[in-house]
């Protein structure tokens, strides 16, 4: 172990509450495993960035700890206990006497519910995935607005302080030096929109340190634990700038659609596209911060420092509009093209459907009565996604608008916000006989579309105008079709 010595009887005391001989071990606390609960220690130990060297802070970060996380799952967070002398001398948790040491009971986890070892065992799937951008969303909304916050300053300092690390880690100084040129543009060129965000509440006291080891399954869902405590100026960030960790950890583990499809899920639940702007920043600020950590932790940090320059790239963005009747695969087929699509970690998924769940205050699964559905709901629907399309085009992000888009006016409205965003527009159309689509609507479950066979048979019959958008076979592979279309 690398607990400090003089924690050492405190360490011995807790190995024996708990009997565990071989806690699990950060660079900042040692966990101690038992039957039914957990006792953590934080290390008596100075980094720079944080202070536990005093008993006083130790207590205090323990406390902050606790009301950090305690919200997000209360049975998980139990009580902060003292240490102090029984009457024999002897070592004790709680007590009477002053305290010689603090530490922070938590119920026990199995090792294997943590979301990077279901990840390392390839079970972190869609259902999973769509949990996990739920569990950060409805996180992220229980959090209070922090106004007058510099966010473009607060982001340059940190890509400042962590590029000092980047060479103190021995990543290579001309790579380093060169990223940190493009994000220092990209701040320049983003401080407007940065700022903006703050104005409309999107700096908050977020996690601070959200990768999928931070998260495990807690009753059946996930649940994010061990917020960043010790430093509030590092973890008052913006909403999307909390997200990125978690997206680069799911892209490295598992793969870039995993990224997308929690970034889309989070976006449905929230409302929030406009973090596509910034998003290729934080995502590489994030992953310059993973370098350097773990080039000097075991010499393992090019992979992130690869990724950090990748995900700082400007791909050319576009807007790319899948029509057609219910059941023909509008959704599936975007969810297959979107991380092909555009600046890591793939296009902004816009579908009416999710919109219309979101404007009503439901989960996206979550049926609504015919009431939702009436013109002047769905005038506003389109229009929501029109504008959320034009703008984060606008920005550089690449767009997948998935609607039915069975009334010319909608189509013509799809292609004027690329337009007016001066990107590439293209329109798919997909088609499949009939009997088909039945079928795949009658067998249809936990879908945010509330179409049924009666919705299809009408909407079969409706005048669509002309179609000039490109027709796919949905019957067929739809996806392949559209990737040699599109020459993805």
């Amino acid at each position: 172990m690398s607990i400090p010595a003089a924690q050492s009887e405190a360490a011995a005391l807790l190995a024996r509450l708990t009997g565990d001989e071989t806690p699990v071990e950060t660079h900042i606390s040692a966990v101690f495993i038992g039957q039914g609960r957990a006792l953590k220690l934080k290390k008596a130990i100075g980094l720079g960035f944080l202070d536990f060297t005093r008993l006083e802070d130790r207590e205090r970060f323990c406390r902050r700890e606790l009301e950090l996380n305690a919200p997000a799952a209360p049975a998980l967070y139990r009580a902060v206990h003292k240490l102090s002398r029984a009457p024999d001398g002897t070592l004790s948790l709680g007590g009477d006497g002053p305290a010689e040491e603090w530490v922070l009971e938590m119920a026990a986890l199995p090792p294997g519910d943590f979301l990077d070892r279901i990840a390392e065992r390839g079970e972190l799937g869609p259902a999973l995935q769509d949990a996990l951008a739920d569990a950060v969303a409805a996180l992220h909304a229980t959090l209070p607005p922090i106004q007058g916050w510099d966010s473009a300053g607060a982001i340059a300092r940190v890509v400042a302080g962590n590029i000092t690390a980047a060479h103190a880690s021995g990543l290579p100084d001309a790579r380093s030096n060169a990223w940190a040129a493009r994000a220092q543009a990209d701040i320049v060129r983003l401080a407007p929109a940065l700022q903006a965000r703050a104005a409309a509440g999107r700096i908050r006291r977020c996690h601070g340190d959200l990768h999928l080891g931070n998260l495990v399954l807690w009753h059946g869902r996930p649940v994010p634990f061990d917020a960043l405590e010790f430093d509030e100026a590092l973890a008052t960030i913006d909403t999307g700038y909390d997200l990125a960790f978690l997206l680069a950890d799911l892209h490295m583990r598992v793969g870039r659609a995993a990224a997308n499809r929690v970034l889309n899920r989070y976006i449905a639940r929230t409302g929030d596209a406009g973090l596509v702007a910034a998003l290729p920043l934080w995502l590489s600020t994030r992953a310059l911060i993973r370098a350097h950590v773990s080039q000097r932790a075991a010499g393992t940090g090019m992979p992130w420092l690869d990724a950090a320059e990748q995900w700082l790239a400007h791909p050319p963005a576009r807007i790319l509009a899948i029509g057609g009747l219910p059941g023909c695969g509008k959704s599936h087929l975007s969810r297959a093209l979107a991380p092909g699509l555009g600046a890591a970690p793939g296009a902004l998924v816009l579908r009416s459907d999710e919109i219309r769940k979101r404007r009503a205050g439901v989960p996206p699964e979550q049926r609504l009565p015919e009431t939702a559905y009436r013109a002047g709901e769905s005038a506003a629907v389109h229009a929501e996604l029109f504008a959320a399309a034009e703008a984060a085009a606008r920005a550089g992000h690449s767009v997948i608008a998935d609607a039915a888009f069975l009334d010319p006016a909608m189509r013509a409205g799809i292609a004027a916000a690329a337009q007016r965003a001066g990107v590439p527009f293209q329109g798919l159309w997909l088609e499949a006989p009939l009997d088909l689509l039945r079928r795949r609507v009658a067998a249809r479950t936990g879908d945010a579309s509330d179409a049924d066979i009666a919705v299809l048979d009408r909407a079969a019959e409706a005048d669509t105008g002309v179609i000039d958008w490109a027709r796919i076979d949905a019957a067929g592979d739809a996806a392949a079709a559209s990737r040699r279309l599109l020459a993805l």
